[in-house]
């Protein structure tokens, strides 16, 4: 059987995909005894708002500088990926000699903008290596469950490592995988978007009014998604409920995400919704079963509303990559993802330290939620202007759907797709 060049050129993208998400994996469960929930409940509130700030730190850096980096060195964004293959490499190697050190801290930030760089360039070469605009929500949910599927595999080995040797062992365990995946990189398209210049699809000035109003209402799904891990987290341990019944959220939470992955192309094609009615959907579902959880109240209800949320938020995200990746432009494509990733990561960071910060009873926790999310859906609903004529993504189509302006060739040229 004669394999396509796209088929070919994802497979590499899925395979060193896949190696990346192992690694990052091993890093999690080589610092999960460091988690800010062994003190005081107060204790951990504070904890916890200095979690936050290290984690929207690294984007400071992403989003500026390796963003614009990502774009202009041709070639680049193959050459993005391995880069950060053998940079998380190194680090980790270093974290073996500094799992008991203050030095462990600048290492963690390290591996943080390198994991971001890499999701960037990732988010930026797929379309690099599908066929057409078609096949875009397919491939984003392809590698949202080699994600999901690699990330609880690898977990396993590595915490038989942990509990064998501790750190060290979780950590030598996880540079197998980012050695492997700078190896795996080296299969990847050499993209010619770098050198040039052009709109950018996270400008005001360069981005459509779709994009515009699609990352605001991705940017509230991924706020919900922080409000409620610690809204559930501080509200659980409050009133003092089994352990048992938060890991079940996150665990329901998890499963959730890998489904939203699994079932955004069936959205897609079958039920005929094109990229902006998935997004309207998953805002709408997610503020249907707050509003719905505010009369239910109790344990089980913060489970159903954790799944619900991170399903939306996994539909949307797939939604939204795939407008981002059809309408933007080429050329600074990884900068527009870099800076979307920056808002995004910060709506989060404003979600959860909501949570952190106002102590709430799940029922109001609840209609908070509820409030915000239909606002969001009336938003977008009424600021998207493809929901305002009849839906044309025929399913399994194989026609391009974008519109608005591509630069393609180091900026040198410019190709007009309209949408038929």
């Amino acid at each position: 059987m004669i394999v396509a060049p796209s088929s070919t050129r994802f497979g590499a993208l899925a395979v060193t995909h896949a190696a990346m998400v192992a690694g990052q994996a091993s890093m999690v469960v080589a610092l999960a005894d460091s988690f800010f929930f062994d003190v005081d409940l107060d204790g951990a509130r504070t904890r916890l708002l200095g979690f936050l700030l290290i984690s929207f730190a690294p984007f400071l850096v992403v989003a500026p500088l390796i963003g614009r980096l990502i774009d202009r060195v041709r070639g680049g964004r193959r050459l993005m990926v391995q880069a950060t293959g053998a940079g998380r490499f190194v680090v980790q190697v270093v974290m073996i000699w500094f799992t008991d050190d203050v030095a462990l801290f600048p290492l963690v930030f390290c591996a943080l903008v390198l994991h971001k760089t890499y999701e960037v360039s990732k988010q930026a070469l797929v379309p690099s290596v599908v066929g057409s605009d078609a096949e875009l929500v397919e491939a984003n949910s392809k590698l949202g469950r080699i994600a999901g599927v690699t990330g609880a595999a690898a977990v396993v080995p590595a915490g038989a490592l942990q509990f064998l040797f501790g750190p060290v062992g979780s950590l030598a365990y996880g540079t197998v995988f980012f050695a492997a995946a700078a190896v795996f990189a080296r299969g990847l398209p050499r993209d010619t978007a770098g050198g040039g210049s052009g709109p950018d699809a996270a400008d005001a000035t360069g981005g459509s009014d779709d994009i515009g109003v699609a990352w605001a209402a991705m940017c509230v799904l991924r706020a919900t998604q922080g409000f409620v891990l610690f809204q559930i987290a501080l509200w659980f341990r409050a009133e003092g409920a089994p352990p048992v019944w938060f890991a079940a959220a996150v665990g329901m939470g998890s499963l959730a995400s890998f489904i939203g992955n699994a079932v955004a192309p069936a959205v897609r094609g079958r039920a005929g919704l094109d990229e902006e009615r998935m997004l309207a959907v998953a805002v709408m579902l997610a503020a249907v079963v707050a509003a719905g959880a505010v009369l239910i109240d109790g344990y089980l209800a913060g489970v159903v509303v954790a799944a619900a949320v991170n399903l939306c938020a996994a539909v949307g995200r797939l939604a939204f990559e795939s407008i981002v990746q059809r309408d933007g432009s080429a050329v600074n494509r990884g900068h527009a993802f870099a800076r979307f990733e920056t808002r995004f990561q910060f709506g989060w960071v404003v979600g959860a330290t909501v949570a952190v910060l106002v102590p709430m009873p799940g029922s109001v926790g609840f209609a908070y939620l509820a409030a915000i999310l239909i606002t969001a859906a009336i938003g977008y609903i009424r600021g998207a202007s493809p929901l305002g004529r009849p839906n044309s993504v025929e399913p399994n189509s194989s026609e391009p759907q974008a519109r608005g302006v591509e630069f393609a060739g180091g900026g040198a040229g410019v190709i007009e797709r309209e949408q038929s």
